[in-house]
């Protein structure tokens, strides 16, 4: 595994999200608190900014062009990177405190996205599906819907509930979308951080990125965490598999909280990268 480098210096509010585009080779990520979806192109160390009206928690590359996403507003598709939006469902329109926060195309191009509850007083936070313009509850009762990622066969889906330190593992039907059996994949005790956004390599591993322990893991399928990165900011949000070959593993993170963090850690709320040993996998596009 290689040194942590900063890809890309930015005073990112909420750095969430990245997506490379292996057809581009250039990676999407958003900025949540400041409303922006970017396009980074680490060849040339160029960030082009969409700047929105609301909040996006996350998106996917489509396969017709442009992009889905969801806002706080709700799921909508967005032409690309010089605007034109159309929505398309707001499953907890009757929630306006809540919002849409991560998610990601499982293997058959639906797009799984989940919400959180910023009140932290009920689990009210899910996971949906949209499926073309169809949109079914999936799991959830969480505060903070995070960290979905699929395995590389797509028969096992993971997610997180930040604020409680967990990650969960379902079964998962990708005919059908349909998710079962539950269970408890891996749990972090404090002082690690919380579990926060994620990505699967092609060999199965669970990349966490823990958000307040300053460090991203690698879990194998077994629950077990096998590596270890130190990243120079406290607050990493989400990993990607990027590069020519899918090893190169981009960090996004979050602005310092305090005069202290930001003397601690000057780059906060830049993206970092580094070399790892095994590939990523190809992000799935949406079908819709």
């Amino acid at each position: 595994m290689g040194l942590v480098k900063t890809a890309l210096k930015i005073d990112a509010k909420l750095g969430e999200c990245p997506r490379w585009d292996e057809l581009t080779q250039t990676l999407y990520w958003v900025d949540i608190d400041n409303f922006r979806l970017n396009q980074f192109d680490p060849a040339t160390g160029s960030n082009n900014v969409l700047q929105l009206d609301e909040e996006i928690g996350c998106f996917a590359l489509a396969q017709s062009g442009g992009f889905v996403a969801a806002l706080r507003s709700g799921f909508v598709k967005i032409a690309s990177m010089d605007g034109g939006i159309e929505a398309i469902a707001d499953p907890e329109a009757d929630k306006p405190w809540q919002r849409f926060n991560d998610g990601r195309c499982d293997p058959a191009g639906r797009f799984i996205a989940g919400t959180l509850n910023p009140k932290k007083d009920d689990y009210s936070g899910h996971f949906y599906s949209l499926d073309g313009a169809e949109v079914k509850q999936l799991v959830g009762n969480n505060w903070t819907s995070n960290g979905v990622a699929f395995s590389p066969d797509g028969t096992t889906l993971y997610y997180s509930d930040t604020p409680r330190h967990t990650v969960f593992a379902c079964d998962y039907d990708v005919a059908t979308g349909a998710v079962s059996n539950e269970r408890i994949f891996a749990e972090f005790p404090k002082g690690w951080g919380r579990p926060d956004g994620a990505a699967v390599d092609s060999e199965g591993n669970y990349w966490s990125a823990l958000y307040g322990g300053g460090r991203v893991v690698q879990i194998n399928p077994q629950g077990q965490i096998i590596n270890t990165i130190a990243v120079p900011a406290q607050n990493p949000t989400m990993v990607a598999f990027g590069g020519s070959d899918l090893r190169t593993l981009y960090i996004t993170t979050t602005k310092a909280g305090s005069e202290e963090e930001a003397e601690q850690y000057p780059l906060s709320g830049s993206i970092f990268s580094v070399d790892v040993d095994v590939a990523g996998l190809v992000e799935p596009r949406f079908a819709g």
